[in-house]
C-alpha cells in the first residue's frame, strides 16, 4: 500500500513539474516574441493595426531615430477631429519633428469612419474609450513605451475624445491636452476619476463649431461652455492657487493657470482671442489662418508637449 501511494505521489510530482516547464517555457517564448516585435520597430513612419470589438482598428505612428528597444520612451496619443485620420492631424500638429527632438513615440489612431464614438450601442458603433485602452495594451506589447509617461491629445472631436479618456482612464494616461474641444454635458455627470487630472486646454474665443459659451444642455451632443470645463477641473483637482495673464504679441492669449492642485496635477486654460476652430501654430493650406498664427505666435505643440513634461503617474 505504501509502495503504491509512493508511486501515485510521484507520479503527481512528474505532472506538476512538467507543467511548471511548459509553463515557464510559454511564457519565455512569449517575452521573446514581445521582445522580438519591439526590436523590428524602426525610426520614422510606422503603420499598425489591432482586432477590437469586433473591427479592424489602424494606427499611424512616428519613431525617432533615438529610440531604443532596451529603454522606455514616453508615449504621446493624438486624436484627429471628424473627417480627419491620423495621417492628416500629424500633418497639421507637426508632433514628429517635435517627436524627433525631444525624443517620445507619438502615435495616430484612425476613427472609424473617420469618426469617433463615446459609447457603443446596437447600430455597431464601438466604444473608442475602450479602444484607446486596448491600443495602449497593445503598444506596450510592440513598443518599450514608459507606462509612466503616456500622455493624450486631440483636436475638435479628437479633443472631445480627450476629455473623456480624463474621465475614464486616468489611471493608464497621465496628462490631457484638447484643443478646439469641451466636456460632453451628458458625461459630465458622470466624469468622477478617482485621481487627480493634469489638464490643458486651449480653445478659440470665436470657434463656431465649438462654442466657447457651451450649447444648450437639450442639444444633441451638447458641450459645457469652456468656462464650466476649467472649473469642473479645478474643482476636481481642489486647486487653491491661480494666476492669469494677458500675453500680447500681435494678436492675444490669455492664459488662466490653476496650481496647487491635489497629487501635482494642475489645469491650464489658454483662450486665444478672437481665435476661430484651429490648431494654434499648425500647418494649413488657408492663407488667412496662417496669417493669424504668425501673428498669434503660439505654438500649440510644443505648450503640449513642455506642459505633459511636468507630470508622470
Amino acid at each position: 500500500m505504501n509502495i503504491y501511494l509512493n508511486h501515485q505521489l510521484f507520479k503527481k510530482l512528474i505532472i506538476f513539474l512538467l507543467t511548471i516547464t511548459l509553463v515557464t517555457a510559454c511564457n519565455s517564448i512569449q517575452a521573446e516574441e514581445r521582445n522580438t516585435a519591439k526590436e523590428k520597430i524602426v525610426s520614422g513612419d510606422n503603420y499598425g493595426e489591432l482586432d477590437d470589438q469586433g473591427k479592424l482598428r489602424t494606427y499611424y505612428f512616428y519613431t525617432p531615430k533615438s529610440y531604443n528597444p532596451d529603454r522606455p520612451m514616453p508615449l504621446l496619443l493624438v486624436f484627429h477631429g471628424d473627417d480627419g485620420s491620423g495621417k492628416s492631424i500629424s500633418n497639421v500638429t507637426r508632433f514628429n519633428e517635435l517627436a524627433e527632438q525631444k525624443g517620445f513615440i507619438v502615435v495616430y489612431p484612425n476613427g472609424i469612419d473617420q469618426k469617433w464614438s463615446l459609447r457603443g450601442n446596437a447600430q455597431g458603433k464601438v466604444d473608442d474609450v475602450l479602444f484607446v485602452s486596448a491600443l495602449i495594451d497593445h503598444l506596450q506589447e510592440q513598443i518599450n513605451i514608459d507606462s509612466h509617461k503616456v500622455y493624450a491629445t486631440g483636436f475638435s472631436r479628437g479633443a472631445i475624445l480627450t476629455q473623456a479618456l480624463a474621465c475614464k482612464l486616468p489611471d493608464k494616461i497621465a496628462g490631457f491636452a484638447s484643443v478646439a474641444g469641451s466636456l460632453p454635458v451628458r458625461l459630465k455627470p458622470n466624469c468622477q476619476p478617482q485621481t487627480p487630472i493634469s489638464m490643458l486646454m486651449i480653445n478659440g474665443t470665436n470657434d463656431r463649431d465649438v462654442l466657447y459659451e457651451g450649447d444648450e444642455h437639450t442639444q444633441l451632443r451638447a458641450l459645457v461652455s469652456i468656462s464650466d470645463m476649467v472649473d469642473f477641473w479645478r474643482s476636481h483637482d481642489q486647486c487653491t492657487s491661480s494666476k492669469e495673464s494677458l500675453q500680447f504679441s500681435k494678436a492675444q492669449v490669455k492664459t488662466s493657470l490653476y496650481t496647487a492642485c491635489s497629487g501635482n496635477s494642475e489645469v491650464w486654460q489658454l483662450a486665444v482671442v478672437n481665435g476661430g476652430h484651429f490648431w494654434p501654430g499648425g500647418s494649413s493650406t488657408d492663407e488667412s489662418l496662417n496669417k493669424f498664427n504668425a501673428k498669434l505666435g503660439l505654438n500649440a505643440s510644443e505648450t503640449i508637449w513642455n506642459f505633459f513634461q511636468r507630470h508622470s503617474q
